[in-house]
């Protein structure tokens, strides 16, 4: 163990055994402090810690857990954890015993098998870690990951899900971990665990591309380091540098934050890694600079994280010390390159190994959706079964992957509703995604993907200013007839090319607009759908967001029939 390490407080507390629950083995852990008692403020307890909790006071909330480094044995997280992954729940809350009735249908007891438990396949064997979790307690993880498996059957590859299940055993009992990983896997505000192998490739792809900007000097040496293997193999381990080789000490305060922000925490984390490693091998006669170059750069990081000099303090300080780093930048990056990813698999195939959610291709859940939302569809009138069909399933495979397994909800449309913008904003402003579809009097059918509530249009700026625009790059344009075709945001083409951190033009960044008069969605140069506030007229331009042609030939045009689509669950 490294000096700094050994000159850390050891503490061994005479109730070591029952600060864990019983299915952890508490032997190979150890307590560390950053500094002697008395030096800085006591602690904060639960107590303390539920009221902002209570009230949603979310900033003061991510702060106080950032400055309070509890000790690895706190009875803190047992209710801590617990209520941080609650409040990402989504839907309603699960009724006690809803866990054992699963693990009942499951596997026909609820005694554990003596038998190894067989894993769902989105698992990865290697991956499968059980940090200081008895045998009793790995057979607890293994069907916890089990009945996640079967209640989500959507996750086709989460190597995350595992550690981070073994990770909140320490602290609670099954049933309340249950509801941990259901209430993350489930969060919509916030990502925590990717559950495809394309957004797998995707984060590891943002972190390389946020390194560039935000540890520009450290991700300079990892390149040179990397050689002829390249940093992008380096980059592909950046999860396990966290969750794999970090002392199990650290790990706990990283989740104390992850548990509260999501994902973003650990993009943060990998960052300080590669500065912290930066600064301990950019000397030739280092340790570390002689390990990359004997050993490879990849097995140096691992060994550096293993042997990690800097306290859990200092490694979050450092963390959240790295300045003009957003979640509105991490998700601009992410969305870019997601966008790319998927643009790549349908036009050349792509070298990811496809999944079921992952290639776009309609799953049985997605073609059951598919086929109740023909039987809403008003547009397909005058249209053949087949041609709605295949329109559809174009439309689908468009689609963000992780709303393709949600059941599209017909909101709103003029057929039925009326033609009245105030109606439009009572039946639609809440829901996000939405779908606009329009058929025009000339029998043009086209509309947008619109990534972001219309209630959003009344939100203001710091300065108590309505903002004019709003949206994110997920949103686009499309076209289904006479012509299909997609036009996604413009922001998408720069990270094909290795960009994805420059920043595009603001007349670029203009997703949707609304007021009291009209809808618009794209802007910059021309609006590419701008309708009045009757939803009778519209008209349509090019637009430098989209860098779409007008989406029928005339410019303007007529609205025959608007429709609009939810998506339930999302």
């Amino acid at each position: 163990m490294p000096s700094a390490m050994l000159s850390a407080v050891l503490e061994e507390e005479p109730d070591l055994y029952e600060a864990f629950p019983p299915h952890v083995d508490p032997t190979g852990i150890t307590i560390l402090t950053d500094s002697p008692p008395g030096k800085k403020a006591p602690l904060k307890t639960y107590e303390e810690v539920q009221p902002l909790l209570q009230q949603g006071r979310k900033r003061d909330l991510k702060i106080l857990i950032r400055e309070n480094s509890w000790p690895i044995n706190s009875a803190v997280r047992a209710s801590l954890w617990p209520a941080l992954c609650k409040q990402h729940q989504h839907g309603k809350s699960m009724l006690d015993g809803f866990y054992w009735d699963m693990v009942t249908q499951v596997f026909g007891t609820v005694e554990l098998p003596d038998k190894p438990i067989m894993l769902p396949p989105f698992v990865e064997a290697t991956h499968c870690l059980g940090y200081h979790l008895t045998r009793k307690g790995r057979a607890v993880a293994d069907r916890v990951v089990s009945v996640l498996g079967y209640a989500c059957p959507d996750i086709t590859y989460s190597p995350s899900l595992y550690p981070i299940t073994a990770a909140l055993l320490h602290f609670m009992p099954e049933e309340e971990c249950y509801h941990c990983m259901a209430s993350l896997v489930a969060s919509k505000e916030k990502m925590f665990i990717t559950q495809t192998k394309l957004l797998n490739e995707v984060t590891w792809k943002t972190v390389m591309q946020i390194a560039k900007k935000h540890a520009k000097s450290a991700a300079q040496h990892l390149s040179r380091l990397s050689g002829a293997i390249g940093p992008e193999r380096i980059y592909a381990d950046w999860q396990w540098w966290i969750l794999a080789a970090l002392p199990f000490p650290h790990l706990v305060r990283v989740l104390d934050c992850f548990f509260h922000e999501g994902i973003k925490v650990f993009y943060r984390v990998a960052l300080a890694i590669l500065i912290l490693f930066h600064k301990h091998s950019t000397n030739q006669n280092s340790e570390w600079y002689a390990e990359a170059t004997k050993n490879g750069v990849d097995h140096a990081v691992d060994k550096f994280c293993r042997n990690m000099p800097a306290s859990p303090t200092k490694l979050l300080r450092t963390a959240f010390s790295i300045r003009a780093l957003s979640s509105q930048y991490i998700s601009r990056v992410f969305i870019k390159t997601e966008m790319t990813l998927k643009s790549k698999q349908v036009i050349t195939g792509s070298r990811l190994v496809r999944s079921r959610s992952s290639d776009n291709l309609p799953t049985s859940q997605s073609q059951v959706n598919i086929q109740m939302m023909s039987h809403t569809l008003t547009i397909r009138e005058r249209m053949s079964e087949e041609t709605c069909k295949q329109m559809l399933f174009t439309l689908w495979s468009w689609l963000p992957v992780r709303i393709t397994m949600y059941q599209p909800v017909l909101l709103y449309t003029t057929e039925e509703h009326g033609c009245s913008l105030t109606t439009f904003y009572v039946r639609v402003e809440h829901h996000e995604p939405t779908l606009l579809m329009i058929k025009t009097c000339n029998n043009e059918v086209f509309g947008a993907y619109c990534s972001t509530r219309w209630f959003e249009r009344n939100q203001k700026d710091e300065r108590g200013n309505r903002q004019a625009y709003f949206g994110t790059g997920e949103t686009f344009l499309f076209s289904l007839y006479p012509e299909r075709a997609k036009y996604p945001w413009v922001g998408c083409s720069a990270n094909a090319d290795g960009k994805a951190e420059e920043r595009v033009a603001h007349g670029s960044e203009l997703f949707m607009a609304a007021d009291s008069k009209m809808i618009t969605i794209g802007g910059g140069d021309g609006q590419a759908i701008w309708m009045d506030e009757n939803i009778r007229f519209g008209k349509t331009d090019r637009c430098s967001t989209f860098n779409n042609p007008p989406l029928c030939p005339s410019g303007d045009f007529e609205i025959r029939v608007l429709e609009v689509y939810g998506f339930s669950g999302a």
